[in-house]
């Protein structure tokens, strides 16, 4: 996130801990876990991280008092200490949010004196004894990789369930009961994987305590090239994409300064996952959705898709994307005609090669618009060498030149000002301009891309959008350019009047202003002079990049048009590409390899994810049948746990009571009805379609009449999507009954 001048607001302070050291609080029936002998060293410890979480608090609160009363000079001064805020007003927020349930758990490490405690972020007490490991540090990395078969050093690992700042539960795993020097809580291994499954909110919370070896190795894999996680419902997709644009943040510097952009499916996906990356100690990744990277996308999830197949499938390839160059190329064409232009002193005569000469001037790559300017000053500068002798100043014939209005008409023809959006929209309503950019189309492909209202854009002409204002740059932007450098000129001009005249007033000429503003170390001070306000602000896209990495979730709905708006962000070709073939509504019957490959992509990396944490084994056992008979190699993951509630069926005239039913018995969770917008009116019941539904995941699942879904992929799709959602219970609602 950018720096800001303006204090930034941070919450009240809560408190970060019991005012003793009972951090357990465990129900009746763990009570064998209460035993001092198993938590007492945890306490102890717990009782230190209180402590030194308070002192720390309280110096950050008085430094940004400090800060905050400091009158920062201008320029990299005040940027300094907006910066030293900002990270201060970070790190206090997070301090607050959580408090001693910074601790995720401890690892024991064989032949270790004490246990490691792993944390969200690192801690350290005022002697510099560790109190916490980050969790995003090599030195935690065996918390989460170790396994039975490949411990990793470990001995005995614990885990905390957290619930108001209390411990309401934990997990005690031993790697090596020989080397175990102490007690330990023993469970059944499914009491820690029914945890997985407790009752969902409003907002996903990240499960850094439960992040199983599979998905370790994947959030902590090199970002160098494309790396591809594929992985059926419930694998912990959205969880290994979120976790590790948090630790590639912090574990890569070139990342952090580059900057990584997360893409999710829709709007409600993200707000579903807006708290994750902040309770990760992140706040500083750029969060979008595909659409959200052209303007005319942000509106909302309802933008229409292209409803014939075939205009669907053009606008989704690669090739028509040449078109929309090519119809920007187009507006740059050399007049090929002399042009004869009116001085005060004599005609100039402008060749057709002077402005092919100006054309070339740009660098390769410079936007159409803002190459304008070095077009026109190209143009204007070849003149007037060419013209320009004894009898008339140069800078007089530039000027004239330049306040020519035939030469000003003929630039407009030759090099217009181009608006990205009408660049797009002539290609769908003017068949002779398709006819020249596209001529490879059929006159069948040319009429179904036409339409009448050229702006009634939909979800597939977004990549046409981008890659043209990619190509042409911001209208505006030239003209923002030239009244900032106009407005700059200004500024100095009157700084150096003020300076002239306190020198002028200054009768001793070894005086202290003197020495202060003229002296040999005198330039930094007038630059402080530059009235920055003053200036207007560029306001560049906070989505166009470029970035040093990206990752996107659902990637399997992307079409290449779609990739090629990624790319464009991404030149170091350094992406998290996370999905699953068999959910993709369109169909995905090539490898992941090939696809990417066809887009540019090299050296692709894969990992798979195939153990299913969420969706319990009753529903993916109704679930499975319904991809399989039109995918029968879907990759279908395997559930490691029930929910002991069979699949219902019932009638749609059901929906209301059995919602009402299950909200009178739950107390907590989330419902969802997928099919179904009819009104409920409840804040803990969700109406979404099987598209918005994807990413999510709700502890109840009403899928409305799943067979008006349709047929095909996109309906075997949708309705395995639907089904998979449910964490505890699904309940179809079938229309025959």
């Amino acid at each position: 996130m950018r720096p800001e001048s303006t204090p930034e607001a941070v919450p009240a302070a809560a408190p970060i801990g019991p005012a003793g050291p009972a951090f357990f609080a465990l129900p009746p029936a763990l009570a064998r876990k209460a035993d001092p002998a198993l938590i007492a060293v945890d306490d102890a410890h717990l009782a230190a991280i209180r402590d030194r979480l308070a002192a720390e608090i309280a110096g950050i609160e008085d430094r940004l008092v400090r800060l905050r009363a400091t009158r920062a000079r201008a320029g990299q001064e005040a940027l300094d200490r907006d910066l030293e805020i900002h990270r201060s007003t970070s790190r206090l927020q997070l301090l607050r949010r959580f408090g001693v349930d910074l601790c995720l758990g401890r690892m024991v490490a064989a032949g270790a004196d004490e246990p490691v405690y792993i944390g969200r972020i690192g801690l350290t007490d005022s002697t510099g004894r560790r109190l916490l490991v980050d969790w995003r540090a090599p030195a935690a990395e065996p918390f989460f990789a170790a396994t039975h078969g490949d411990p990793q050093g470990l001995v005995s690992r614990r885990r905390y369930r957290w619930a108001s700042r209390r411990i309401t539960d934990y997990w005690d795993e031993v790697f090596d009961p020989e080397g175990l020097d102490g007690a330990a809580a023993l469970d059944d291994q499914s009491a820690f994987i029914a945890s997985l499954g407790a009752s969902r909110s409003p907002r996903m919370r990240d499960v850094l305590s439960t992040i199983q070896a599979d998905q370790d190795a994947i959030i902590r894999a090199s970002s160098r090239g494309p790396l591809v996680v594929d992985g059926g419902p419930g694998t912990g997709k959205t969880v290994v994409a979120l976790h590790r644009a948090a630790y590639l943040m912090h574990a890569e510097q070139r990342l952090s300064q580059g900057g990584i952009l997360f893409v999710g499916p829709h709007r409600p996906y993200l707000a579903y996952v807006e708290d994750v990356l902040p309770s990760l100690g992140e706040d500083s990744v750029r969060v979008c959705t595909l659409a959200d990277l052209a303007p005319e996308g942000r509106d909302g999830d309802r933008m229409p898709e292209e409803q014939d197949p075939l205009a669907r499938r053009l606008k989704s390839g690669l090739r028509l994307l040449d078109a929309a160059a090519a119809a920007v190329r187009y507006h740059e064409h050399a007049p090929e005609q002399r042009l004869r232009v009116e001085t005060p002193w004599r005609d100039v005569v402008v060749e057709p090669a002077a402005w092919t000469e100006a054309f070339d001037a740009p660098e390769p790559g410079t936007p159409h618009n803002d190459a304008r300017d070095v077009v026109w000053d190209a143009l204007i500068g070849s003149l007037v060498e060419d013209d320009a002798d004894d009898d008339v100043p140069p800078h007089l014939l530039d000027r004239a030149l330049r306040q020519s209005a035939v030469l000003q008409r003929a630039f407009v023809e030759a090099w217009p000002v181009l608006d990205p959006a009408g660049v797009v929209a002539d290609l769908w309503s003017i068949p002779a301009y398709l006819r020249i950019c596209a001529p490879w189309l059929s006159e069948a492909e040319r009429a179904v891309l036409r339409r009448d209202d050229p702006r009634a854009w939909t979800r597939q002409d977004l990549p046409f959008l981008d890659v043209v204002r990619a190509l042409t740059g911001d209208p505006a932007g030239a003209r923002r350019r030239r009244r900032q450098e106009a407005v700059t000129a200004e500024e100095r001009d009157y700084r150096e009047r003020v300076l002239d005249e306190l020198l002028a007033a200054d009768d001793d000429k070894e005086s202290a202003i003197t020495g202060f503003f003229f002296g040999d170390d005198s330039a930094g001070v007038r630059e402080m002079l530059l009235d920055e306000a003053a200036l207007p602000r560029l306001d560049p896209d906070a989505f166009a990049g470029p970035f040093a990495h990206v990752i996107v979730d659902e990637a399997q709905e992307l079409s290449d048009s779609d990739w090629a708006m990624l790319l464009r962000r991404v030149p170091s070709r350094s992406l998290t590409i996370v999905g699953d073939r068999a959910q993709a509504r369109h169909g995905f019957g090539e490898s992941w390899e090939e696809r990417l490959e066809r887009i540019g992509l090299r050296r692709i990396q894969q990992a798979s994810l195939r153990i299913n944490y969420r969706t319990p084994e009753e529903v993916m056992a109704a679930a499975e049948p319904v991809i399989r008979a039109a995918l029968p190699d879907a990759n279908v993951p395997v559930s490691v746990r029930a929910s002991g509630i069979p699949v219902r069926h019932a009638r749609i005239a059901d929906r209301d009571a059995i919602l009402a039913d299950w909200l009178a018995a739950h107390d907590e969770g989330i419902a969802c009805v997928i099919g179904d917008e009819r009104p409920f009116g409840h804040p803990r019941v969700r109406l979404l379609t099987p598209v918005t539904a994807k990413g999510l995941e709700y502890d109840l699942v009403v899928l409305v009449d799943p067979e008006a879904f349709g047929e095909g992929i996109e309906g075997a799709v949708d309705r395995y999507v639907s089904m998979t959602r449910a964490t505890q219970e699904l309940v179809v609602l079938d229309s025959g009954r």
